[in-house]
């Protein structure tokens, strides 16, 4: 995890996309896209389940313990309910953080709305147009996913 947090997303998608197949492991362009975004996010969300569920107070899990709750109603029932509002936020966080991150695999050739509008740019030189309207439809994913996801907060109860 600590590998894939401390390296860049673009590297990570060059090098499942370009030193990979000197290995024989041959990806498609969208498949090394939905691992690499996958992978990505996996280990940055790992780390905020993870400080979420720290947060629960020690003695809730002594308490626990001392009631001689099977482990699975340990979890679902004293540390989930007090974990999950806590990482509502940070969660909705790396939602959105991931539509901004996806024009990263035009680098490797997925035509995604900026690689689009870059494709319009160079037939009619003129790139104002097409990047205004690439930026406004990620506005139009992003703002109501953040939206969602404050709802979602409230909805939780974030502590």
């Amino acid at each position: 995890m600590e590998f894939v947090r401390s390296t860049p997303l673009l590297v990570q998608i060059f090098f499942l996309f370009f030193v990979l197949p000197q290995f024989g492991i041959v990806l498609s362009a969208l498949t090394v896209g939905v691992i690499a975004l996958g992978v990505h996010y996996a280990c940055y969300t790992s780390e905020v389940y993870r400080a979420g569920i720290d947060a629960v107070p020690r003695g809730q899990w002594e308490a626990a313990t001392a009631l001689s709750l099977p482990r699975s109603r340990v979890w679902t029932g004293v540390v989930l309910p007090q974990a999950v509002p806590r990482v509502v936020p940070a969660l909705g966080n790396y939602v959105i953080s991931m539509f901004k991150e996806v024009p990263l695999l035009t680098a490797i050739g997925i035509l995604d709305v900026v690689g689009r509008a870059e494709e319009a740019g160079n037939t009619f030189f003129r790139y104002v147009e097409p990047y205004t309207l690439a930026g406004l439809f990620f506005l139009l994913l992003s703002y109501p996913a953040s939206l969602l996801m404050r709802r979602l907060e409230r909805r939780v109860g974030t502590i």
